[in-house]
């Protein structure tokens, strides 16, 4: 059965995202740990997928989630918990288990985190082409709720379904609470510390729109069924485009004084157009905060591409030295 679609819009970086298999972000992967170990264990998996490297530097750590200071104290704690940690395939409702390890090492020495995949769990990183969950870091870096990323794991790797109703033992261990005896005495308390934190993050960050239901038998909550829908991704605009596009610009608004000196007064006005749109453009659009969407950067590169040309015809036209076009060229129908 196909999922079902909301009208929400997410901004997607391709650049910040992870792969895993439906399997994995459907497993017990995440149970037990805290958001410090799932942000550590992701962006392991980040680190590798990237340049097949099996280290990494605790700062470029802690700026990609916006961690203040991740002291060697609990890096060791979180070194020894992610070393510990099994992939576990479960059927939540029947009998039915499979475990791997995820990690043969996991080293850590002066701010740099080195580690060793088991080769149980390679192939469910490396060389995915279908059947994947792609997991946009800078999202879930937002996420304050380990609850939250277990199951926005565990909705996206239920490929195809927009519901699934699980019985209340099986949500306690899909978020691996289980042994919290309060949860399991007061549904509420499961209810208001678990299951709504982790949806109220989710609705807010995330393209999912997710809601329950509770099922019941008599007065007593049984289970819930837990519906979702998908909204759209919209890619972000890669380092490559924006930096093609500034040095665009840069060419352009680095040397202001020669299309003023054009003699021609209709080929200076069009010349100085042609300059107010490249200002436009820096101003409006290549400030860092800015999410430019890839879609929108194509269509500014091929603009300010056809621009420079239009510039160089005009200064041609004056006999001057025309632009030196240093910018690497970029297929905006491919990027």
């Amino acid at each position: 059965m196909a999922g079902r679609l909301n009208k929400k819009e997410v901004m997607i970086s391709n650049a910040d995202s992870i792969k895993k298999s439906n399997e994995l972000s459907t497993s017990k992967l995440n149970q037990g740990l805290t958001l410090n170990q799932m942000q550590l264990l992701s962006y392991a998996i980040y680190s590798t997928q990237k340049d097949g490297s099996t280290t990494f530097i605790k700062a470029d750590f802690e700026k990609k989630f916006g961690i203040d200071k991740y002291q060697t104290k609990h890096a060791k704690v979180d070194a020894q918990r992610i070393l510990s940690i099994q992939a576990g395939l479960e059927d939540l409702e029947n009998d039915s288990f499979e475990y791997w390890n995820v990690f043969r090492k996991m080293k850590y020495d002066n701010g740099t985190f080195t580690f060793l995949w088991d080769p149980e769990i390679t192939p469910h990183i490396l060389n995915l082409k279908d059947r994947y969950v792609l997991t946009d870091l800078t999202i879930t870096a937002k996420f304050k709720s380990g609850f939250s990323w277990t199951l926005y794991d565990h909705l996206r790797g239920s490929y195809g379904c927009w519901y699934k109703s699980l019985t209340k033992d099986a949500v306690m261990k899909m978020f691996g609470v289980e042994e919290k005896k309060s949860y399991r005495e007061n549904t509420g308390l499961l209810k208001k510390y678990v299951l709504d934190v982790a949806i109220a993050e989710i609705n807010e960050f995330t393209e999912l729109e997710v809601k329950y239901e509770e099922i019941k038998k008599g007065r007593s909550i049984t289970g819930f069924k837990l519906i979702w829908s998908t909204g759209k991704g919209i890619s972000k605009a890669s380092q490559k485009q924006v930096d093609t596009l500034q040095s665009l610009v840069n060419i352009v608004l680095d040397d202001l004084l020669m299309y003023a000196e054009i003699n021609d007064q209709t080929n200076r006005e069009r010349a100085l157009e042609i300059i107010r749109d490249f200002q436009s453009i820096n101003y409006h659009f290549l400030d860092q905060e800015l999410g430019l969407t890839s879609s929108h950067c194509n269509n500014l590169i091929k603009k300010s591409t056809d621009n420079l040309e239009a510039l160089n015809s005009l200064l041609e036209l004056e006999g001057k030295e025309q632009i030196n076009t240093k910018v690497p060229l970029f297929n905006w129908l491919k990027n």
